[in-house]
C-alpha cells in the first residue's frame, strides 16, 4: 500500500549566505561574548528533509542574535542534503549516502570508509565537542507528539526538564544502527560534564513544527543566559497546544529483523498501551507485544528496514 505523505506547509529558507562560516568550516558560525559563560551549540539539518532546524538557524542569523555571555555556535550539519530538498519528493533528501545521525561513534569516524556524511561529521566533530551544551533540532516523518530525547545521562534529563518544551521527555540509549550526535563523546559519557539533547519538534513539514523548534531554542538559550528570551518578543510564534507530557524511560528497543515488519493500525507515537502482552506489530510471522502495562510507544517508524529501530518502548516515571 502506498503511504500518503503530509503536505509540505513549510518553506525551506535560503541558506546560501551562511555557507562560509567564520570558524574555517562551512555552514558553522561562532560568536563569543565579552562576559564569560558556557559554550552552547544549536545544530540543524542533520537530516536534509527536516526543515524546522534550518528555519530556526535562519531566524537567529536574520535577527543578528549574539551571546550576552559565553559562546554560541550555530551549525547546519548536513547542508548538502538540505540543499537537495524537493517538496515534490520530500523524503528523498534525508541524507546523501547514509543517515548522518548514526555515524558519531569514534570507531566509525576514525575508520577508513568515506561517505558524504562521514566526511562532514569528521569536520564538525572537533567544533561540536567543544560545546558545554548542545541542542540538536529534528522532526518526525509520522505525526506524533513533539518530544525531547535526553539520552541516557541524568544531566541530559535534567536539561530537558528545565527547558520544558516539548512536554514529553524520553530518556533512551539510542539505536543499534549507530551513535547519534547526542551520544557522541563527550556528550554520552556518564561521567562527563557536557550534555546534549535532541528535540523532535513534530511532523517534518507542519507549520506548528517550526514554532516548536523556535520556542525550544529560545528556552535553551535563555536557560544558559546566552540570550534573554525578551529579545524574541516580536518574533516568537506560539507553539500551539502541547500534550500533557511526562518523563519516559526507554526499557526496550524493537529492531526490525525481516522485510515484513508492520505495525498494528492503532500504534502511534507516545500512545500508552494499557495491557501487557498487547500486539503492537508483527515482524514476519512473529508478533511484537508490549512487555508491561501502560507501555509508551516512542516514535514508531513505519519505514524502518532490517537492522533499524522500529519503535522504542518505555515506562513513565515521576
Amino acid at each position: 500500500m502506498t503511504e500518503t505523505m503530509p503536505r509540505v506547509e513549510l518553506v525551506p529558507p535560503d541558506i546560501a549566505a551562511y555557507r562560509n562560516g567564520n570558524v574555517g568550516v562551512d555552514w558553522v558560525w561562532r560568536w563569543t561574548a565579552a562576559a564569560p559563560g558556557p559554550h552552547v551549540a544549536v545544530v540543524a539539518a542533520v537530516h536534509g528533509n527536516e526543515l524546522c532546524g534550518p528555519i530556526v538557524v535562519d531566524r537567529l542569523h536574520r535577527l543578528g542574535i549574539r551571546p550576552a555571555r559565553g559562546t554560541l555556535t550555530l551549525a547546519l550539519a548536513n547542508a548538502a542534503a538540505y540543499l537537495s530538498f524537493d517538496a515534490q519528493r520530500p523524503t528523498a533528501s534525508r541524507f546523501l549516502d547514509e543517515d548522518m545521525n548514526r555515524v558519531w561513534d569514534p570507531a566509525v569516524l576514525d575508520g577508513p570508509r568515506r561517505t558524504a556524511e562521514r566526511v562532514r561529521a569528521r569536520a564538525l566533530r572537533p567544533l561540536l565537542a567543544e560545546a558545554d551544551a548542545l541542542l540538536d533540532l529534528h522532526s518526525m516523518l509520522h505525526e506524533g507528539d513533539p518530544l525531547i530525547l535526553s539520552g541516557p545521562t541524568a544531566r541530559g534529563a535534567a536539561l530537558a526538564r528545565a527547558i520544558g518544551l516539548p512536554a514529553w521527555v524520553v530518556a533512551d540509549a539510542g539505536h543499534a544502527a549507530g551513535l547519534r550526535l547526542i551520544d557522541m563523546p563527550p556528550f554520552g559519557d556518564p561521567d562527563a560534564a557536557q550534555t546534549a539533547i535532541l528535540v523532535e519538534c513534530g511532523q517534518h513539514w507542519r507549520r506548528a513544527t517550526a514554532a516548536v523548534a523556535l520556542e525550544a531554542t529560545i528556552r535553551f538559550l535563555a536557560h544558559f543566559g546566552i540570550v534573554d528570551s525578551a529579545v524574541f518578543a516580536a518574533h516568537r510564534p506560539a507553539p500551539g497546544p502541547q500534550a500533557a507530557g511526562g518523563f519516559v524511560r526507554v526499557t526496550d528497543v524493537v529492531t526490525v529483523r525481516t522485510d515484513r515488519f508492520r505495525f498494528a493500525p492503532d500504534a502511534h507515537g507516545m500512545s500508552v498501551v494499557p495491557r501487557a502482552g498487547t500486539v503492537i506489530a508483527w515482524d514476519g510471522d512473529d508478533a511484537v507485544r508490549t512487555p508491561y502495562d501502560d507501555c509508551v510507544l516512542v516514535m514508531p517508524s513505519r519505514r524502518a528496514r532490517a537492522g533499524q529501530t522500529a519503535v522504542r518502548l518505555g515506562r513513565r516515571e515521576p
